[in-house]
């Protein structure tokens, strides 16, 4: 029996799945922000999406998950930014200038940015789920330290420890920048953060 090739019929499933997952987020971030977090239910969210409820917990298993959803890929972004870094170049200053990445929507969109740090900083079950989320990032970075390199460089607890303080950074980074209603300079702000913890 011939075997058929189901690999770009599969592409265009996941193209297609990743379009509605990406248009149900941005409605359930749009509710959210112009409701609020705790008056909105997963039942809202469908219905302000045109979808049954068991349809959008396919693609979202809690409310969190659907504003946040747009952070998912932010983690491998950021592993394939810190492994284009030059392998000659320290831990700590590839790991800042990798952040780069992240920071650059804050940079092209201020406005839309301190919204939407601001809903997730403000509303405590949304900073907790991002927590989990860039926890998650960490062993991506600490994968992307040591392969860019040498793929055989052990994965090691200082190499942990510089992911986790970079993320740090960022997220201290990010509460001043807020504190300051987006007055002060994100950038100026994570520089200095990671300039408090260089050694030497």
């Amino acid at each position: 029996m011939r075997e058929v090739n189901a690999g770009p019929r599969t592409r265009t499933r996941d193209i297609a799945r990743a379009a509605v997952r990406s248009e149900l987020a941005q409605v359930a971030y749009d509710l959210i922000r112009r409701e609020g977090f705790d008056k909105v239910t997963v039942s809202d969210l469908a219905a302000a999406a045109g979808v049954s409820r068991s349809t959008f917990l396919r693609y979202f298993g809690t409310k969190e998950d659907a504003v946040l959803g747009a952070l998912d890929a932010q983690g491998e972004q950021l592993a394939d930014a810190l492994r284009d870094r030059p392998a000659d170049e320290d831990d700590w200053t590839a790991l800042r200038r990798s952040l780069d990445v992240l920071v650059e929507p804050y940079r092209l969109d201020p406005a839309e940015a301190l919204a939407t740090t601001r809903l997730i900083m403000g509303t405590p079950a949304l900073c907790t789920r991002q927590r989990e989320k860039q926890n998650s990032w960490r062993p991506l970075l600490v994968g992307a330290l040591a392969e860019r390199t040498d793929p055989a460089r052990p994965f090691t607890v200082a190499l942990s420890v510089r992911a986790g303080a970079a993320l740090e950074c960022l997220n201290t980074a990010l509460d001043h920048w807020i504190v300051s209603d987006g007055d002060l300079d994100l950038v100026d702000l994570l520089d200095e953060a990671f300039a408090a913890l260089t050694i030497g």
